[in-house]
């Protein structure tokens, strides 16, 4: 009965010890609540992390990341044939404004770039850009200082690459990035508002 106790308290160890991935020589431990340390070769740039791989879906979804790709397209289709992207304050027509989208047709219009950052993730982000100084009359389709236009912002969560170190030592290793969690503002589109009075 003994022998059978003794067996029963020595299996557990026993049984994670053959379990256990042996570690990598020179390779630092993660540990709950680090960032890991990530080499080139283990994640290439512009690559997700694989414990993040849900939340890059939720970015997916997300208006700056969602418009990037038609922004390029509609880009390469301007260069191609060759014509200017419009940036300046448009004269509404009404009659050319029933079908254009929301940015075109607002008082207070707006045109996206895309925003290329390698040391985030997301690295392209589609930025609005207000047309306009002031706001576009309704009654004559042209510009009016009567009101000003202003930016409006999103407040967006993306990851920032920083160096790290993967040795013990602390020193950054050469390639080495982990990701930091950081929260950005991002102009998402423009609105009118009452001049600010002067002091």
């Amino acid at each position: 009965m003994s022998l059978r106790v003794l067996l029963l308290l020595l299996w557990p160890p026993t049984s994670l010890a053959l379990h256990s991935a042996p570690l990598r020589p020179g390779a630092r431990t993660h540990t709950a609540g680090t960032p890991r340390c990530y080499s080139a070769a283990e994640l290439p740039l512009g690559h997700t992390p694989p414990h993040l791989l849900a939340r890059a879906a939720k970015w997916e979804q997300a208006l700056p990341v969602a418009l990037v790709s038609s922004l390029e397209a509609a880009g390469r289709r301007r260069q191609h044939a060759g014509s200017p992207a419009g940036n300046q304050c448009p004269v509404l027509q009404p009659e050319e404004v029933l079908e254009a989208d929301v940015h075109q047709r607002s008082i207070s219009p707006w045109r996206y770039r895309v925003d290329t950052d390698e040391s985030r993730y997301p690295q392209k982000l589609a930025f609005a850009e207000c047309l306009c100084r002031g706001c576009i009359s309704a009654k004559t389709g042209r510009e009016t200082a009567a009101l000003n236009s202003v930016p409006l912002v999103q407040s967006l969560l993306v990851l920032r690459r920083r160096p790290c170190s993967r040795d013990a030592a602390g020193v950054p290793t050469p390639g080495a990035f982990t990701f930091h969690t950081e929260f950005i503002r991002v102009p998402v589109g423009c609105t009118c508002v009452l001049p600010r009075s002067a002091r």
